[in-house]
């Protein structure tokens, strides 16, 4: 058994922001392949909050949007998420989505990029609002959690308290933008990768970092 510490890293991202949805794949797999000598949170970052917080039609840009997500990436979105994109009427509310993540990562077992990567997955493949408490039971029961637990959780005022940290300690970090990948070092933080950085691309910025911190 190795006694290196992990490296820290976190993860800022909204689980309505089309670009983290297009960066998931690349950070799952980066995650899994760097997962012995790792430790990742997830935060949300709050991208629709208060007057934001408004229902998708009012974001004309997002399908323009999508497109390119989808050509840089190589994401798809789904059939149920373009319909909602057509109705135009669920509310994007980051602070809700950000308790459901709270929500399902708090349980015992939860891995919080499974449980990121679940949610982005119920709206921009299937259209399904963050703001239903069915769908953190839905997404509970399908990433082994207890789905009556995961739902309390949801409606609790410390998961919305939690959440709301969250917020707070992603703009301490300095984080302007999403998906945003931290690496905790000696003097503070360091960005790793950026929206459209594959996976292999992301462990070279992790080696370099090692090797400068070696050589330091």
């Amino acid at each position: 058994m190795s006694s290196v510490k992990p490296l820290r890293l976190t993860y800022a991202f909204d689980a309505y922001c089309g670009w983290c949805y297009g960066f998931g794949p690349a950070l799952h797999e980066f995650a899994a392949a760097n997962a012995e000598r790792i430790e990742l949170r997830v935060l949300s970052g709050g991208l629709f909050t208060g007057p934001r917080a408004l229902p998708v039609s009012a974001y004309p840009h997002i399908p323009g949007a999508n497109e390119r997500i989808a050509q840089l990436t190589g994401v798809t979105f789904g059939e149920g998420y373009r319909a909602a994109l057509t109705d135009g009427a669920v509310v994007m509310d980051s602070a809700d989505a950000a308790t459901g993540l709270v929500a399902l990562r708090s349980r015992p077992g939860a891995n919080a990029l499974d449980a990121a990567a679940a949610m982005q997955r119920a709206w921009y493949v299937d259209g399904r609002s963050l703001s239903d408490a069915e769908v953190y039971r839905d997404l509970a029961t399908d990433l082994g959690l207890d789905a009556d637990a995961v739902a309390a959780a949801y409606a609790s005022p410390a998961a919305r308290t939690e959440a709301e940290a969250d917020f707070l300690e992603v703009r301490r970090l300095g984080v302007d933008g999403y998906p945003t990948l931290l690496l905790h070092t000696a003097h503070g933080t360091d960005r790793l990768g950026g929206p459209v950085s594959s996976a292999d691309a992301l462990t070279h910025a992790l080696d370099q970092h090692l090797a400068a911190t070696a050589g330091a």
